[in-house]
């Protein structure tokens, strides 16, 4: 794996985790908002990565931390493309439940390689609907590289729904993943499903 390959691949990790639901009430998402939330999802990532826990646990921590903090629906949906509009109601609760333990199992085998990183904050600004907090995450002999945590409030809760890790987009490559497993099945949603409960 390339040096590249390989940043985009850890950074996806903090990526997969960086989706928030802190309290929302009834004023609009602000910049503060958005920075608060990307410094907390940070704040525990951290926390595990420096536990010290056997791999499995860290992994588990890392479906507890997906969970509480990721709008795992969008993701998952976006995930799949135009196929979710095809998807019974019973596929997709189904799907998301695979795609949740993927992305945990995926992404979490890969703290080890975060030990001794950090991410910091650098910037945060209003984009459209959405507020874009710009970061640089610090790996142990790796190059600085950024990462722009997209954070909206359109579910009724401060979320992040995606992340862009020089300039590539955590739901797009997802995307291309999930559909690469759907065609090799020829279209068939469920037996995607089992390929993702394995998967990772």
């Amino acid at each position: 794996m390339n040096s590249f390959t390989r940043r985009r691949a850890l950074a996806t990790g903090f990526a997969a985790l960086a989706v928030a639901s802190l309290p929302n009430g009834a004023a609009a998402l602000t910049d503060a908002r958005a920075k608060e939330l990307v410094d907390q999802i940070v704040n525990d990532i951290n926390k595990v990565i420096k536990s010290g826990q056997p791999l499995k646990r860290m992994i588990s921590d890392f479906e507890s931390i997906f969970n509480r903090y990721a709008d795992v629906n969008i993701i998952a949906r976006s995930t799949l493309g135009a196929d979710a509009r095809r998807a019974s109601s019973g596929q997709m609760k189904a799907y998301i439940s695979a795609f949740r333990g993927y992305i945990s199992r995926k992404y979490g085998k890969r703290f080890n390689e975060f030990i001794g990183g950090r991410i910091e904050v650098i910037s945060v600004r209003k984009v459209k609907s959405w507020h874009e907090v710009k970061s640089k995450a610090y790996l142990k002999g790796q190059a600085p590289f950024e990462i722009k945590f997209l954070v909206s409030d359109r579910s009724g809760k401060d979320l992040f729904f995606d992340m862009v890790i020089e300039g590539i987009s955590l739901r797009l490559s997802e995307r291309t993943e999930i559909g690469a497993m759907l065609d090799r099945r020829n279209g068939n949603i469920d037996a995607l499903i089992d390929d993702l409960r394995s998967a990772g």
